[in-house]
């Protein structure tokens, strides 16, 4: 019964599907906000497995668009969806709106309209960044909608249009990896050598990346979204290609913020110190790059940790076939994580050294130039 309704769901989304996305509707459809004005019925359902869901009839007052002011009727009780929310009156929500050719409406409520709240949290966050970061939060913010603009406007278009995934996040990723350093950090050599570190950490992990979702035989397909972009876009998207092209942007922040700071340390090291010769400030500034490694290498982990934590508690309930600890890893979904994860961080381990070397030989080799300037 858990796969009927499971099924049931994926058919509901799709129903929820924008039409923009489907050349093929015929009939209008409308996404719209409305609010919840009268619960006209309620009802509680145990399902087979145990589990209870709370089914509604509403009535809805449309807020906007072509049914405002309209009042609607969502009659909830005929469906059992494993997402569904229970509403009350006054409730904002987003409604999907279909009129089919015979004239009969088929409306289902989406979810809980989240925009204040969640434009309320992005104005939070934005004034602690310029509180404490100053000017330079406030350049890092601009770094931030950058990245937002070359993700939804490049990588995501000509990834869509057909091109090969791979190669596009590479070029997205130099283009915000550019435009991040140099905005936040100025037009200086510790900016261009981060550029440089991140490049090559970012090479390596690609190319291990890819070597071993060869090896293992990584499709992609591990996650629905993979055949829901399928049924949406057809063969234009290569799915194994964007898998490798997630990994590209994922590894991106986390070597951004370590290889910055460990450029950042040599500099200081070596203005403190300016008698440390290329080999001890490497090794001293190794020291810490290795505390900082540590706690990185935990972070991304936990990071990818946190956003599987569903399926993670899936597999200790032992359940088929996750009975065994061979059958975990060679699941698909676990094995994608297992390889985005070492691969991130094998390209994050081998950022530290990379970074600090070039940063070791370039700063020495400036503060000799500006010692011996006719050197």
């Amino acid at each position: 019964m858990k796969i009927k309704y499971k099924i049931l769901s994926l058919l509901i989304i799709c129903l929820l599907m924008p039409s923009g996305l489907n050349a093929q509707d015929s009939h209008p459809e409308i996404i719209f906000k409305a609010q919840v004005t009268k619960i006209i019925g309620q009802n509680e359902i145990t399902r087979e497995d145990g589990s209870k869901a709370i089914q509604q009839k509403l009535e809805l007052l449309g807020l906007e668009g072509k049914l405002k002011d309209k009042t609607i009727t969502f009659d909830g009780t005929k469906l059992d969806i494993l997402s569904s929310d229970q509403y009350k009156v006054g409730d904002k929500v987003m409604v999907d709106y279909i009129l089919e050719p015979d004239g009969i409406e088929q409306i289902y409520i989406i979810g809980f309209v989240r925009t204040n709240y969640i434009y309320l949290l992005a104005l939070i966050f934005s004034l602690a960044v310029i509180l404490i970061g100053g000017f330079k939060g406030l350049r890092s913010l601009i770094v931030l909608l950058l990245s937002f603009f070359i993700i939804l406007k490049f990588i995501i278009p000509m990834i869509l249009a057909g091109y090969n995934p791979l190669l596009i996040s590479i070029i997205g990723s130099a283009a915000i990896l550019i435009t991040a350093i140099y905005i936040t950090e100025g037009f200086k050599l510790t900016s261009t050598i981060a550029v440089g570190a991140i490049t090559l950490s970012l090479l390596v992990t690609g190319l291990l990346a890819t070597w071993f979702t060869v090896l293992t035989r990584l499709t992609g397909f591990a996650n629905e979204e993979a055949s829901y972009l399928i049924g949406i876009a057809g063969g234009n998207i290569n799915i194994q290609g964007l898998l490798l092209a997630g990994i590209i942007i994922g590894a991106l922040g986390v070597l951004d913020d370590v290889v910055i700071s460990q450029v950042a340390l040599v500099e200081e090291l070596k203005k403190a110190n300016p008698q440390l010769t290329q080999k001890k400030l490497y090794q001293q500034a190794m020291k810490v790059g290795i505390s900082h490694l540590s706690s990185m290498v935990n972070t991304l982990f936990l990071a990818y940790a946190g956003a599987a934590l569903p399926l993670l508690i899936l597999f200790t309930i032992k359940q088929a076939p996750f009975l065994t600890f061979n059958q975990v890893i060679n699941n698909e979904i676990i094995a994608t994580e297992i390889v985005r994860t070492i691969s991130g961080s094998i390209g994050l381990i081998l950022a530290v050294p990379i970074s600090t070397l070039i940063a070791a030989v370039l700063i020495t080799a400036k503060f000799d130039k500006l010692k011996n300037p006719e050197a």
